[in-house]
């Protein structure tokens, strides 16, 4: 995934091993984006990429509708936080 790729390259020296930074770059990075740019991105990535993307995006909304809907706000997991990245 070339983007990600030239992404962290540029920003590899700003990054901690935190997550929280990830995920403040992807958000930002999403907030400039248009909507044809994110569909041109998604055409560049392979079959494998495209599948494992939609997978977590599959999984994060079934989580996040499990807790919402079925757990009566109990946590899915002990460590579940539903996020939203953009």
């Amino acid at each position: 995934m070339t983007f990600v790729d030239d992404l962290y390259q540029a920003y590899k020296h700003q990054l901690s091993s935190q997550e929280i930074d990830a995920e403040l770059l992807a958000a930002s990075v999403l907030d400039e984006l248009s909507h044809e740019d994110v569909v041109d991105l998604l055409k560049e990535l392979t079959d494998e990429d495209l599948f494992g993307l939609y997978g977590l995006y599959l999984i994060e909304n079934l989580k996040r509708r499990i807790h919402k809907d079925k757990l009566d706000g109990l946590p899915f997991y002990a460590d579940y936080t539903p996020r939203t990245i953009h």
